[in-house]
């Protein structure tokens, strides 16, 4: 087992959150060095650190494509590229799986083909086990949090389903894995406030999702 802290990039922008209770939620897991930034931060790497993560965690919004010819969209695009060369785990969160709703890169990562939708906040839902022998949720339970929730489309038939929510304001499929370029792939739903950000079982999920992704469980 390797000792070395997990190195995780939490890459933002274009959205409001709580940001002392989003980053309390990461300040309490052990073993783990987050580094808080935005997308034209993270992108920009002035600190050629970006090889070094082990999991880039996106919780960002950004809704205009990249746009390939364009300085900041070939950055982007590049940034994005080399993820999928290094074999680095991608873990979209909550409205970070709605960004970039045009650009086929990102569906692609997400594993949601069309991913128009729709909104619904304080709803009251049970999150129930797909897949309960995957490192991620073994040994969980069902749980009950209040969550902002999304009607959209399900996940396309290549992605691994593990979590699940039965409500008629929500996707079923709310967590689940993929493999993009060399690397793996997390997508979760939930997570839109401290309502889900204070959750143990939530808290749970993030933690070994982060884990599975670095290849430490």
């Amino acid at each position: 087992m390797n000792d070395v802290d997990i190195a995780i990039a939490v890459v933002t922008g274009k959205h409001a959150f709580d940001i002392p209770g989003f980053q309390q939620m990461f300040s309490s897991m052990s073993n783990m060095e987050f580094y808080l930034q935005d997308l034209e931060n993270f992108v920009a790497d002035v600190g050629k650190y970006n090889d070094k993560y082990d999991v880039i965690l996106f919780y960002n919004f950004h809704q205009q494509t990249p746009v390939a010819d364009e300085r900041d969209g070939a950055i982007i695009l590049n940034s994005i590229n080399k993820l999928a060369e290094n074999g680095q785990g991608i873990f979209l969160l909550h409205h970070a799986i709605l960004a970039f709703p045009h650009w086929e890169i990102w569906s692609q990562i997400v594993g949601v083909a069309d991913r128009r939708f729709g909104y619904h906040g304080n709803q009251t839902v049970q999150t129930d086990l797909m897949d309960d022998s995957h490192p991620i949720t073994y040994g969980l339970k069902s749980w009950e949090m209040v969550d902002e929730t999304y009607t959209m489309n399900e996940v396309r038939d290549d992605s691994h389903p593990l979590l699940v929510i039965n409500h008629v304001n929500s996707m079923h499929t709310v967590g689940w894995t993929r493999h993009y370029g060399n690397g793996r792939v997390f997508c979760y739903q939930s997570g839109h406030d401290n309502q889900s950000f204070y959750n143990p079982n939530f808290r749970t999920v993030v933690f070994r999702g982060i884990q599975w992704l670095a290849n430490r469980i």
